[in-house]
């Protein structure tokens, strides 16, 4: 067993972190102040260089580092900052002292940071590679920054104006649009008085767009001159900053799913709940797990790195997991300037002036740059053209937004009531919040702030004149909520899940949510289970199977007879097909192929002629697009189009793996590679994670968002746990690549082949379960002063 000791200011008294043989950090403290500064302390351990980035990204303070090809991103980040009065802010997050928890947490951080500076092996290689060091924090960085806070809809907002400015009709725009996104609940979306996006530019959301992008390096973006910093303002379809083409925005794929299953449906008379967030993939993980175990404190789960705490979970008593409720908490608002004084713009019949805000920013090898932003009532100002300033309205902007940080308040909750009660001071981002406790109660919570609009439904930007503002937000009371169902069981999936009874049309919480097919198939794979298992809740999360592609090798089925023999094939392929995504399995190379490279595009072409409007709908909502092919496409032209593009993806494939269909698999196609962000200055520095086969796609409840050019993962489960609620120590979690974002250490990339696996290890909670699997011991001591 190995171990070190370290003297930590500020401790009340000694502390110490267990550390088991999964990478998982139990840190055991005097006071819970002082379990959140070891907290601080221990993240920074494994995660250095993951925070101090995040943190410059956040702040706009990437450019003192990198130079002058992140000037772009910094003043967009800056935006987005949270600019309102820190009391109110410290005060939103419910009755714990936030403020003494992250002071304690962000002093843990420097505690390690400083000890860094004596030793240097501390330092994890990012920064030798760099030339760069890891920054001290403040407090308010924690809270501050918010442009990571998965809010929605602008994009799809402006998205929506764009298709219907091409149409020449309303109806029709809106029709060409729910191929795009569909709106549900069903609804009549309003039209703002005067909107026309025809002549917007195409550059209108770049800031927005920089500022919740990731930070990439490129040798070209690490060595622009100072004349190039601006060229840097772009992002291509997959999310990097670039200097050549802008793609067409889409909203984030950021979804989840989770399950509570109560004790009248499970083997062993106690509650199941799990949970398996969804993000992007990327290394190190962009959640962390870790265990806080004081007087009066004893949680395990994950949460996000940079923040106390954790926000998935247990605390001995109660479970409680999360996923993202789409509702709409932003609007684009489109201002009139004045046109003798652009510094003003028309509100209630008059000017209100745009608050001019001067910003320095530093930038290595030069002279700090000064760079003017611009707020109106609405928020920031995005962009600035034709007469009119364009405002983003968010949460964002909200005291107690910082993402997930309002899961403080619920660390102790030991009742559905308790728990409910806590999240009313839950802001961002908007989330379904399940709940499971030892006394057999379960509970759904839709949870974050929902503006309230009098006047529109937040589905298109409107005017800044005054006539659309919002009025305050809804009572958290009023979004819906479910405690222990008489069918025994909970789930989520991002999709529409509004009870038949809300009223969707009057409060508006939102009207775009993800697609169906997760939620489905966990709603029929529970309903057909009268006695659960954590056997069953892991065999779940690793479901691949996906009901678009059986529908649409359902109607490939129904093809009348062909002649072609690569088509001939191919329709023998697919005929026994069960919707199984498996890595193994030839037939979902084919199905996903046809599907995503052929029979999707063919088919938008088919529907939407105009090239323009076209560019603005991948990837499209799947639903829609299979519905209108089966429903409105007339059978010969479906026929033929299904016959055409399913022979090209047949030869496609065989290009791709040869001829013999059976060394075919789609894991030879789909796969995971973890990327770390400097892998491409040093391609040779071992540190990305993979390639690793992996099984499932988009619409499986083993979500597996892809490129469709490479076939790589972007988004997914990269955490995942299942809780056995009472026997804790049967609870069980995988955090992949790993848990340590130091390359040097054995728990960076350990948990990748696990995961790869469908598989989980375990979450241990007793003392003694901890006590066994421990592998290394860090002791902490109160510094002397």
């Amino acid at each position: 067993m190995s171990g070190a000791a370290y003297a930590l200011p500020g401790l009340e008294g000694p502390a110490e972190i267990r550390i088991d043989r999964w990478g998982l950090a139990h840190i055991r403290a005097a006071t819970p102040l002082d379990a959140f500064r070891v907290q601080g302390f221990n993240a920074a351990r494994d995660r250095l260089w993951q925070l101090d980035l995040w943190r410059k990204r956040g702040l706009g303070l990437l450019a003192a580092d990198f130079g002058p090809g992140y000037l772009a991103q910094d003043r967009a980040a800056r935006l987005f900052l949270y600019r309102g009065d820190m009391a109110a802010e410290w005060a939103a997050y419910g009755p714990q002292d936030t403020q003494a928890i992250v002071t304690a947490f962000v002093d843990g951080i420097n505690a390690f940071v400083e000890l860094t500076e004596t030793r240097p092996d501390l330092r994890p290689p990012e920064f030798s590679l760099t030339d760069t060091r890891p920054a001290r924090w403040l407090p308010e960085d924690v809270v501050r920054i918010r442009s990571h806070g998965l809010v929605r809809n602008v994009l799809s907002e402006v998205a929506r104006a764009r298709v219907l400015a091409r149409a020449e009709t309303r109806e029709a725009g809106f029709l060409t649009d729910d191929l795009r996104k569909r709106i549900s609940p069903p609804h009549d979306p309003s039209v703002p008085d005067g909107l026309d996006a025809a002549n917007w530019p195409d550059d209108l959301l770049d800031d927005f767009r920089l500022a919740i992008a990731p930070v990439g390096f490129t040798p070209e973006r690490m060595a622009a001159r100072r004349d190039e910093a601006w060229d840097w303002t772009k992002v291509d379809a997959h999310g990097a900053v670039t200097r050549g083409p802008r793609a067409a925005p889409t909203e984030p794929v950021e979804g989840s799913n989770n399950w509570v299953v109560g004790p009248s449906r499970t083997e062993t008379g106690r509650p199941i709940l799990a949970s398996d967030p969804h993000r992007i993939y990327l290394q190190p993980s962009l959640r962390y797990a870790v265990h806080l175990t004081a007087p009066g404190l004893d949680v395990i789960g994950a949460g996000e790195p940079a923040l106390p705490g954790i926000s998935i979970g247990h605390n001995g008593h109660a479970a409680f997991s999360l996923t993202i409720a789409p509702m709409d908490q932003e609007d684009l608002f489109v201002c009139e300037t004045d046109p003798g004084d652009p510094d003003r713009y028309r509100y209630e019949g008059d000017w209100a002036p745009i608050e001019r805000v001067t910003e320095t920013i530093p930038v290595r090898g030069g002279p700090d740059e000064t760079v003017m932003l611009g707020f109106t009532r609405h928020g920031p100002v995005i962009r600035e053209t034709g007469g009119r300033a364009f405002a983003l309205r968010t949460v964002w902007s909200e005291p107690g937004a910082a993402a997930y940080l309002g899961s403080l308040a619920y660390l102790g909750a030991t009742s559905p009531e308790a728990f409910g009660q806590a999240l009313r001071h839950w802001s961002a981002p908007s989330v379904n919040q399940l709940y499971a406790d030892v006394t057999g109660r379960i509970a759904w919570f839709m949870a974050g702030k929902a503006p309230v609009r009098p006047v529109h439904d937040g589905l298109l930007p409107v005017p800044g004149d005054g006539r659309y503002d919002w009025a305050g937000f809804h009572d958290p009371g009023a979004l819906p909520h479910r405690i222990d169902p008489p069918e025994g069981y909970l789930a989520t999936a991002n999709e529409m899940n509004l009870p038949a009874d809300f009223p969707a049309e009057t409060r508006k919480v939102g009207f775009e949510w993800a697609e169906p097919w997760r939620a489905r198939r966990i709603q029929v794979v529970l309903d057909g289970q009268s006695r659960h298992s954590l056997a069953d809740s892991r065999a779940l999360q690793g479901d691949d199977i996906s009901e678009p592609a059986l529908r649409l090798a359902g109607l490939v089925r129904a093809l009348p007879a062909v002649t072609d023999p690569d088509l001939d094939a191919a329709i023998a392929l697919l005929a026994p097909f069960d919707g199984a995504l498996h890595e193994n399995s030839a037939a979902a190379a084919l199905i996903e192929v046809f599907w995503v490279r052929h029979l999707r595009p063919a088919l938008l072409e088919a529907l939407v002629p105009d090239a323009r409007t076209r560019r603005l709908l991948p990837p499209g909502d799947t639903q829609s697009l299979i519905e209108r092919l089966a429903d409105v496409v007339d059978p010969a032209t479906r026929d033929g189009l299904l016959a055409e593009t399913l022979g090209a993806a047949f030869r496609e494939c065989r290009t791709r793996m040869g001829p013999d269909t059976g060394a075919w698999s789609w894991g030879r196609l789909h796969h995971a590679r973890f990327a770390h962000p400097l892998s491409a200055l040093r391609p040779d520095s071992g540190w990305d994670v993979g390639p690793l086969a992996v099984g499932g796609a988009a619409a499986s409840v083993m979500h597996a968002e892809y490129r469709t050019d490479t076939f790589q993962l972007t988004h997914g489960a990269s955490f995942r746990m299942v809780v056995d609620v009472g026997d804790w120590d049967r609870s069980v979690f995988i955090n992949v690549p790993g848990q340590s974002g130091d390359p040097g250490s054995p728990h960076y990339a350990d948990l990748a082949p696990v995961w790869g696996r469908r598989d989980h290890v375990p979450m241990l909670y007793g003392r003694a379960a901890v006590e066994t699997a421990t592998e290394t011991i860090i002791t902490l001591s109160p510094a002397s002063a």
